[in-house]
């Protein structure tokens, strides 16, 4: 790794908020699964990152249904002597053989696709997929697993509820095929808790809210990809409905220190939500990222705002991870798009060879 990684600043900020507790890794052997998505590259990017730096001499072994794909796009983590790729489905993958320390299981992110048009696809995945994870852990001697939920395991957060915590009781709709993902996550959560319970597994649990950063895909469900995607190709900004429903952002360098202190140091079978607690609508995202281009970019709101209605929100408290973890969030909304703007601005004055 040198200076002209675009992933300088971000990468040394994860190992300044987690390098001490990257000790117990130092020798061992790690399994991830979902390696190749949004968060698994930024796992993979600081892991390298931290076992280069710190001298770890550590191991991981990465799942993936299509590992030529993603080594093509990331030729220095392909090229990497710490990292080994394996193919398979999460559901049925061969275990490698030996003993590994520590596990992380993100495979089966958020798909909008999927879970509308293959609902029982992602619970089956989800699902099966985790005992499987968790059978790999017990049976390769791992200590501690950790495991990418989801906010969704709340359900439908009530519009009066300004922020989520972890012990609010709400949760999915268990007849409707769209809570298939939500309802994958928490049966996940129980499988984690049962084999902590069973046999010892220390299961930790990350509830992950919304997220900005590099790697974020550009075309697909996250509005604030979409819109910077927009922005991209010169706008205007597009928003599909009236703009009105509140989220939150946690810039991705934040998410993988988040993550990474959660494996180490969080609870066994205590959820941490893991986002930013500072709400903002979808029309205010989309003007923030337009105001990130020069000159500033025109925002088309496809919907006007119903009169009378609370909007709806996806917020969460995150004052448990401050509180009992220490964490924080160092880069702020403005700043983290800027960052993703820049990063993939990069990208595209890159020669395709090097993509």
């Amino acid at each position: 790794m040198t200076s002209r990684n675009p992933l300088t600043e971000d990468l040394e900020q994860v190992l300044l908020q987690t390098q001490p507790a990257w000790e117990e890794l130092r020798g061992q052997r790690l399994l991830i699964t979902g390696g190749t998505g949004f968060f698994g590259r930024w796992l993979l990017e600081s892991f390298a990152w931290a076992n280069t730096r710190l001298k770890l001499d550590a191991q991981v072994w990465v799942l993936s249904r299509n590992p030529c794909g993603f080594q093509n796009r990331a030729p220095h983590l392909a090229t990497d002597s710490a990292i080994h790729f394996f193919t398979g489905d999460v559901r049925d993958f061969d275990f490698p053989t030996g003993n590994f320390s520590h596990v992380i299981h993100a495979a089966t992110e958020a798909s909008a696709k999927l879970n509308t048009e293959q609902p029982l696809l992602m619970f089956d995945t989800i699902v099966t997929g985790t005992r499987r994870v968790l059978e790999f852990a017990r049976q390769c001697g791992a200590r501690k697993l950790l495991l990418t939920s989801s906010g969704a395991v709340y359900g439908r957060q009530p519009a009066e509820l300004t922020h989520v915590a972890e012990d609010y009781s709400g949760g999915p709709t268990p007849t409707n095929p769209a809570a298939a993902y939500g309802e994958g996550k928490r049966a996940a959560e129980m499988l984690c808790t049962l084999y902590h319970r069973q046999h010892g597994l220390e299961s930790k649990i990350a509830r992950c809210f919304a997220f900005v950063g590099p790697f974020l895909p550009l075309d697909s469900h996250f509005a604030i990809g979409n819109f910077i995607g927009d922005g991209l190709k010169g706008g205007p900004i597009q928003v599909n409905g009236d703009g009105s429903p509140f989220r939150s952002y946690l810039y991705a360098a934040d998410l993988a220190a988040w993550l990474w202190t959660i494996l180490f140091r969080g609870a066994p079978c205590r959820p941490y939500n893991v986002g930013s607690s500072g709400a903002i609508d979808i029309r205010a995202t989309a003007q923030l990222v337009a105001d990130t281009f020069s000159p500033a970019l025109p925002v088309q709101v496809a919907k006007p705002r119903a009169a009378g209605v609370l909007p709806e929100r996806y917020v969460p408290s995150t004052v448990r991870a401050q509180q009992e973890l220490g964490l924080s969030e160092t880069v702020d909304l403005q700043e983290g798009i800027r960052r993703t703007v820049g990063y993939y601005r990069s990208r595209q004055a890159e020669p395709a060879s090097k993509q």
